[in-house]
């Protein structure tokens, strides 16, 4: 690169934690002010490295299963909804239980129950194996299809094709859920589509900004992890938005210097679950090596929040306890 070259910084906006996520970690650190540690949360709470070990040096357990949490103690379920089987198995082993499902979440569970309630076949796109998508399916399981793609629908078998929704794990990318839909569409004409979109507005706001300076961006670099199905999105859509290159860090110290070679314009952006002051270590990172002159490229204006789980306004210790001495009586 020429001294000449001039180096600048593209900024997402909106970019970092979403409403969802936020009440996620919030009820995590509020559980442990107000009953103290340990407090077990089922799954990551959230699909980022730093949030998780961060809320573990504050005295968060996090378990696989709920059925390695020891009884009478709290559970949080993680922002991704949980089956309602794992409800069932918390009530059995008298689990205190604080549900952090991201309401957007919710309301697709709702959304499935309601479709199985009425005979509907739901075609449910998403990504096998990801947390959303198994809390989902767990709703209704003998009604529910998995389509993991658009090349997955010549393989999606109906009982009526006049009786056929499609739903859709929230953070997925808007174009590759409609090139699946339009898939679809082909083969059950009389497809219904949920009555809201389901991919969330989060979702789509950081892909729009991405869409937005990708194609200006010789690098875009998204801070997530890489379990964080809306993080690696981001990756896919900076591409396909026409950006030369693009990564996904965890942190700054992942970034390969190499990557630079050549470029003036570099787009930066994170996913739904990362905190800022990750993003703002990238930016420092950038600075010191002459990219330091910040253009903020705003998709929208974000003002929803979500109220916590009710289950915080409770004594969930005394309730557990009271659950047990009730199950020996």
């Amino acid at each position: 690169m020429t001294a000449t070259t001039a180096r600048k910084v593209l900024l997402a906006a909106p970019r970092g934690y979403c409403a969802g996520v936020d009440r996620a970690v919030i009820a995590v650190e509020k559980a442990l002010e107000q009953y103290g540690a340990p407090v077990y949360v089922r799954k990551e709470i959230v699909h980022n490295k730093y949030v998780v070990q961060t809320l573990e040096k504050k005295g968060a357990i996090f378990v696989d299963e709920t059925a390695e949490v020891p009884e009478n103690a709290i559970v949080i379920f993680s922002a991704h909804g949980v089956a309602p089987v794992v409800h069932e198995e918390a009530s059995r082993r008298n689990l205190a239980t604080i549900d952090a499902t991201c309401p957007l979440v919710t309301k697709v569970h709702k959304e499935a129950v309601r479709f199985a309630g009425d005979d509907y076949d739901i075609l449910l796109i998403g990504h096998e194996g990801h947390e959303e998508v198994i809390g989902t399916s767990g709703e209704a399981p003998e009604h529910i299809t998995l389509v993991d793609g658009p090349e997955d629908v010549k393989n999606v078998q109906v009982r009526d094709e006049s009786k056929v929704v499609w739903l859709s794990q929230t953070t997925l990318s808007v174009d590759e859920t409609m090139e699946t839909v339009d898939a679809l569409k082909e083969r059950f004409p009389k497809l219904i589509s949920p009555p809201s979109d389901d991919i969330c507005y989060a979702t789509q706001n950081r892909q729009t900004a991405v869409k937005q300076m990708g194609a200006a961006a010789d690098l875009v670099i998204v801070v997530g992890s890489k379990n964080s199905s809306n993080s690696v999105r981001l990756v896919e859509v900076a591409l396909g938005a026409g950006a030369r290159d693009a990564h996904l860090v965890d942190f700054a110290a992942e970034i390969d210097e190499a990557w630079l070679e050549g470029v003036s314009t570099v787009g930066v952006t994170s996913g739904a679950s990362v905190p800022e002051i990750l993003v703002q270590g990238v930016l420092e990172w950038l600075a010191e090596r002459g990219f330091g002159d910040v253009e903020i490229v705003t998709a929208a204006e974000e003002s929803i929040t979500f109220s916590l789980p009710k289950e915080l306004r409770r004594d969930l210790r005394a309730e557990a306890a009271s659950l047990s001495d009730g199950s020996k009586g």
